[in-house]
């Protein structure tokens, strides 16, 4: 339950209060709970969502909680099971256990995104090991750490932290247990999305994001052409059913801030650059590659400093909470080793030991610093960043398991947790003078482990809330997801190089390729052979050249390869914070921004290699700044600044839509977090996600006998009138109106189970 946004002022933490709690399940009865049926639909379940969670965190930098739609699917899935095979119901232990399993692939996937693809940035290559280790140890970390946290926040705290979408998914499965919850809708929003992005962005019968120039060319009288309106706007939305869904989880507040930040970049400070710089007059404001131009230089690094910016005061409004969290988590770490347990302990509060919690993250560590290939290692700098996982580790393990009670999974701001972990890490190694590729490797692999282990720490959280409340078993609870974990990290590594690898661009395009030589091609030890549509005609290897930004004069930060005479030959261009958004062919490739994962990179290289235009970073700072000043929370506001605003305008139009439905069906906070419209859009989000997902591996399958990927594409087959009179825009807006006019219908619809 990872979906980071940002927090408001926090409150003091409240006085400990235990009200008189009574499970649904009490702790006499005996039904079945950890079985094999449970662990397996929840393994499967939760590489689902954490494929889709990876695929959301790529394109836009959040995620979204998958425990209730993980919760309605196993009670209805084990229901059909049921008729079929004559075999017993599923008891609510078993889709407790199903929803606990399921929901760790979503905050691997979230911590894994963020961070591991700035390697690529950062003159580096991911391979699949390598994030595997990582996704597996800093989960079990955040689980670990968070066992001796439960008796603290979820049992002594009951009724002061709520745990918003572990209590719903708790009324899930009780409303399940009493007949009334259904998988019916979640399992449509699935399939009408699914149809949707094939049809779109495999078949391509619609525009995938329709555009609207806010510029007109005008001749005058003398044949001179002038521009007329706001040259470098233009209006855009990409019209997909994952980020309607996402801005209609998120709500209207969070999905306007977006847009906010979406409308200062592209309709004011692109225009500004524009009419401000050297001769604009002479440029085409309106084509893509100018307007990308602008926002590689300009736009980026002012978002980044804003993004920043805003998960560092995310951290200082929380640190009220944290001192309290870190505080009462001591207490209760004393108390377990003092022995302070019952001499029968029921089973609704058997944890695992707390001796298996020390020794298993001390073991953790040890891993962490002794397998090769992470950047830590025996001496002083791995010595270092194993010290900062164990403190970094169990300082926001702690703060994230007590925000996700106060103020829910939606606003953990974990982004703001591991920018204060990179951020104080390469100041501590900057002391250490400790620089270079393997400083800058070690700092993200810190903050790589701390964020997952943040993240997990979270949901482990919010799944203990649930159990607490139906009466689960905290200790199998904590068996399931740590298996959970291990299944899902497993795959999410795969996943995230087979989505950048179906991407890559190698483009011999001399418009693409910078005009250098490098001067000794010996100091280039690494080789390569060109991909792509180049690979069947070229069979030699190349020197691979890493450039960062700004480290060669008249070099675009990426990677190239070299012949033996030092010229530059291919250009690789990654899908993930790639620039070239086709082949040298002219196919287009999937991208994504990864905005959170470009501000990894960023810091990291400020600081340690001092290569960042600082100007436009404090820009972004002051605009973050500035928000906080007027009482609004920046994150958010940020991020909108830094994504294309055609991914913020999907997501404010489910924002708003779900503003409307609320406020027509005058549903409580707590009925809405569960009501039909979020489980369409969770469908929505998982469809979407998980076909955009299968289109971008279609890259990757052979192109002969039958290049199965271009053979679906129908724009060239379609009359040339339908393109002149902009048949694919209005059938895009047609068609997308069906997907808000179904949320609509079915977001007013009445809940039909209630506890």
């Amino acid at each position: 339950m990872a979906a980071q946004q940002t927090i408001d002022k926090p409150k003091s933490p409240p006085k400990e209060v235990t009200p008189a709690h009574r499970p649904f399940v009490a702790d006499n009865e005996v039904l079945p709970e950890f079985t094999w049926q449970a662990l397996i639909l929840g393994s499967v379940l939760g590489i689902l969502f954490g494929a889709s969670s990876l695929y959301l965190v790529l394109k836009v930098g959040l995620t979204v909680s998958a425990s209730i739609p993980v919760a309605v699917l196993a009670i209805t899935l084990f229901r059909v099971f049921s008729r079929i095979t004559g075999t017993r119901r599923a008891t609510i232990l078993e889709n407790n256990i199903v929803q606990t399993t399921g929901s760790a692939g979503e905050s691997i996937a979230f911590g894994v995104g963020v961070t591991i693809p700035a390697l690529m940035l950062l003159g580096g290559e991911m391979e699949f090991l390598q994030v595997m280790t990582v996704g597996t140890l800093g989960a079990l970390l955040g689980i670990l750490m968070m066992i001796p946290l439960r008796r603290a926040f979820i049992v002594k705290q009951h009724g002061v932290l709520t745990y918003p979408e572990g209590t719903a998914c708790a009324d899930v499965l009780i409303a399940g247990e009493q007949g009334g919850a259904t998988a019916a809708t979640v399992f449509t929003g699935f399939g009408l999305a699914f149809v949707y992005k094939f049809l779109t962005a495999a078949m391509g019968l619609w525009k995938e994001v329709v555009k609207l120039p806010l510029v007109m060319l005008q001749k005058s009288e003398t044949g001179a052409t002038t521009q007329i309106g706001l040259r470098g706007g233009a209006l855009s939305g990409e019209l997909s059913p994952e980020l309607l869904g996402v801005g209609y989880i998120i709500g209207p507040r969070i999905a306007s801030l977006m847009l906010g930040g979406g409308v200062l970049a592209w309709l004011v400070i692109t225009p500004l650059i524009v009419l401000v710089g050297a001769d604009p007059a002479a440029q085409d404001t309106t084509s893509d590659q100018f307007l990308g131009m602008v926002r590689e230089n300009y736009v980026l690094y002012i978002g980044a400093g804003a993004v920043a910016t805003g998960g560092i005061i995310s951290m200082i409004q929380a640190l009220p909470m944290i001192f309290g969290s870190v505080a009462s988590g001591l207490r209760d770490m004393r108390s377990s080793f003092g022995g302070a347990e019952a001499a029968v302990t029921p089973r609704t509060a058997r944890d695992l030991p707390i001796w298996v919690t020390v020794l298993g993250s001390i073991a953790l560590v040890l891993i962490l610093t002794a397998v090769p290939g992470l950047g830590l290692g025996f001496n002083p700098r791995g010595i270092a960043g194993a010290l900062l996982i164990v403190l970094f580790g169990f300082l926001f393990v702690t703060v994230s398991a007590r925000l996700t009670g106060e103020v829910g999974s939606s606003s953990n701001p974990i982004s703001g947790m591991t920018v204060a972990t990179l951020l104080l890490t390469c100041l501590i190694f900057l002391a250490m003078n400790e620089r270079g590729p393997s400083a800058t490797f070690t700092a993200l692999m810190v903050a790589a482990v701390v964020c997952i282990a943040a993240s997990n720490g979270g949901t482990t959280a919010q799944d203990l809330k649930t159990g607490y409340l139906v009466g689960g078993t905290p200790r199998l609870q904590q068996y399931a997801i740590v298996i959970g974990a291990l299944t899902s990290a497993s795959v999410i590594g795969g996943i995230l190089i087979l989505m950048n690898s179906a991407g890559t661009v190698w483009s011999a395009d001399p418009r693409n390729l910078p005009n250098y030589r490098v001067p000794d091609v010996t100091a280039l030890t690494r080789m390569e052979q060109p991909g792509g549509e180049h690979a069947a005609k070229d069979k030699n290897s190349y020197h691979v050249l890493y450039v960062r930004q700004k480290e060669i004069e008249g070099v675009p930060a990426g990677k190239y390869l070299v012949d033996n005479s030092g010229q530059i030959r291919y250009l690789v261009d990654p899908a993930i914070n790639g620039r070239l958004t086709q082949r040298d062919d002219g196919t287009a490739v999937a991208r994504f921004e990864a905005p959170k994962t470009r501000l990894m990179a960023l810091i990291i290289d400020g600081i340690l290699n001092q290569r960042l235009p600082w100007t436009l970073v404090l820009l972004g700072a002051l605009i973050a700044i500035t928000l906080e000043l007027a009482g609004t929370s920046s994150l958010p506001f940020a991020v909108g600044v830094y994504l294309p605003l055609s991914t913020s305008v999907p997501i404010f139009i489910g924002g708003a839509l779900r503003w409307v439905v609320d406020k027509l069906h005058g549903r409580s906070a707590a009925e809405a977090e569960m009501s039909p419209g979020v489980l369409l859009s969770s469908g929505y989000i998982a469809g979407g996600a998980i076909a955009g997902l299968l289109i971008a591996f279609m890259a990757l399958l052979p192109k002969a006998p039958v290049d199965i990927a271009k053979s679906l594409r129908m724009e060239e087959r379609l009359p040339a009138w339908w393109h002149a009179a902009y048949g694919p825009e209005y059938l895009a807006l047609g068609m997308f109106a069906l997907l808000l006019i179904c949320l609509f219908v079915v977001g007013l619809r009445k809940q039909r189970n209630t506890k």
